[in-house]
């Protein structure tokens, strides 16, 4: 439905920004990012990502964090309809990939709503790239025959309402986003369901970017390993036998991995 009284002629690109590093990024988003009237942006862009951003363009901060919402999901999106009645070109930047725990669906279908043209771009999500700076493979024949993607929270700080029997197959690799604040349950509740305790587990903080750290431990031990590092978000779990290569193969990327480069580099 078209809003009233509104002549809607901008569009809105729902950009991934990916989890950090500005060397993921897309050409597409870098091209985007330097063309844009207005971005919109979280609180998990990289200060790299956002160097890229010209001086000139508006830039809008809408970041989250658990428990502190400086601007509700409502009001974003109802900025963007805004933003779009009065600007060419506006960039949602977004950690990851927009549609995967990015949100980047429900702005999408508030646009549809109100007659906005939009466009998503992909980013790299945040599971894919931080398991692989960390020297781990999501699947690895003979080993994980596939990955599950999930959140670690709820709305509202609601309880934890998993299917954790469906969880507990060994031959799948588990990927805990935004696990941090319910540890304990999830390590307890996965175990109940008949994960062992001894399976690997790889603990990622601030994954991709130069302040990374990244712990190998047990199930079992996991609530041990996070609050004993004292972690900040963001943070990745993933869980399973994949998780034990991570030793082998990181050794490996040193020996060949260029540093990230520099924000002004990327320009296309």
């Amino acid at each position: 439905m078209r809003e009233k009284g509104r002549d809607l002629n901008g569009c809105v690109y729902l950009v991934g920004a990916g989890p950090g590093d500005p060397g993921l990024l897309t050409v597409k988003a870098v091209r985007l990012l330097e063309s844009a009237d207005v971005v919109v942006y979280d609180r998990l862009i990289s200060p790299e990502i956002i160097r890229l951003i010209p001086d000139a363009t508006t830039r809008v901060f809408v970041g989250k964090k658990s428990g502190r919402h400086l601007v509700s999901q409502e009001n974003i999106n109802t900025l963007l309809v805004r933003l779009a009645a009065t600007n060419h070109k506006v960039v949602r930047l977004k950690g990851g990939d927009p549609f995967l725990f990015g949100r980047g669906s429900e702005e999408a279908r508030y646009l549809v709503r109100f007659g906005v043209p939009f466009e998503v771009v992909p980013g790299i999500t945040s599971a894919s790239a931080c398991a692989s700076y960390a020297g781990i493979p999501l699947t690895h024949r003979g080993i994980a025959r596939g990955v599950q993607f999930i959140a670690g929270h709820c709305d509202a700080d609601a309880p934890l309402d998993l299917d954790w029997c469906s969880l507990a197959n060994a031959e799948m690799t588990l990927a805990v986003y935004m696990g941090l604040a319910n540890v304990d349950e999830i390590a307890s509740q996965l175990i109940k369901a008949g994960r062992s305790e001894k399976t690997p587990v790889a603990v990622i903080e601030n994954g991709t970017t130069g302040s990374q750290r990244q712990f190998l431990t047990s199930l079992g031990e996991l609530p041990k390993t996070v609050h004993r590092a004292e972690l900040q978000s963001p943070v990745m779990f993933v869980i399973g036998q994949v998780a034990s290569l991570a030793e082998e193969l990181k050794g490996g990327q040193s020996i060949c991995v260029e540093p990230p480069p520099e924000a002004q580099q990327l320009r296309v």
